[in-house]
């Protein structure tokens, strides 16, 4: 199954993946463009309902670049309509932040407990320190330790991805503080210059000619995306 050639290209990505796509979409493309908010990941459920609104919402017959992985779950169920979809096959957006799938598994084969931080998610206020902050407004200190130990505490290393050396220079002050609230769990701070090489493939309507690859997922019109699609 080919991508199509002359259907209008749709992207709908996460806000954490915001400004690489934006520096990489050509301008008839990032007027197509919608970015969700961040907060979905922690609702699949409600992720999959979002992003089907948002797909069934499009009028005409379109490629859809979904910058998203599985997420959770959040995408398992989502049918494609009267359109294709292409998406990165990979769990999560820390594959697409540093480039492939490739480098990916060397990081996790290097530190498999690692918490990554972004650009994008450190706008979003989405880390240890800013949930540990709301929480402590919910349920008080008590409660909020536990709840802080039982979600990191078998963390060992904290990660900031940049883009560029400027990347790291203007979030390498954020990343710090939220660092140091991680030494509780005795997790070790560095940093990586990710790539954009996954997010231009994906804009790259050309660069998937069928479903035989083991970096993206097509969802031909009429179909459905499944669990297995992404194992």
């Amino acid at each position: 199954m080919s991508l199509p050639k002359d259907r209008p290209t749709v992207i709908i990505a996460c806000r954490v993946l915001q400004s690489m796509l934006q520096q990489l979409l050509p301008a008839e493309s990032a007027e197509n463009a919608i970015f969700m908010d961040y907060g979905l990941h922690r609702q699949p459920g409600k992720m999959t309902r979002v992003l089907q609104e948002e797909i069934d919402k499009i009028e005409a017959s379109s490629l859809i670049l979904l910058g998203y992985g599985l997420c959770g779950k959040g995408l398992a169920g989502i049918k494609s309509g009267k359109h294709t979809l292409k998406i990165p096959r990979v769990d999560d957006c820390i594959a697409i932040l540093l480039g492939s799938r490739q480098a990916y598994r060397q990081e996790f084969n290097a530190a498999p407990g690692t918490y990554y931080l972004s650009k994008g998610w450190l706008e979003s206020g989405s880390h240890p320190l800013k949930e540990y902050e709301e929480y402590l407004e919910k349920y008080g200190a008590e409660k909020t330790a536990w709840i802080m130990d039982q979600q990191y505490q078998h963390y060992e290393r904290l990660v900031l991805v940049g883009h560029s050396q400027s990347d790291l220079e203007t979030y390498r002050p954020q990343a710090l503080k939220v660092a140091r609230y991680c030494e509780r769990w005795d997790m070790r701070y560095e940093e990586l210059l990710g790539s954009y090489e996954y997010v231009r493939r994906l804009i790259d309507a050309s660069a998937v000619p069928d479903n035989n690859s083991e970096d993206f997922v097509i969802i031909p019109p009429g179909g459905e995306i499944r669990l297995e699609q992404f194992m």
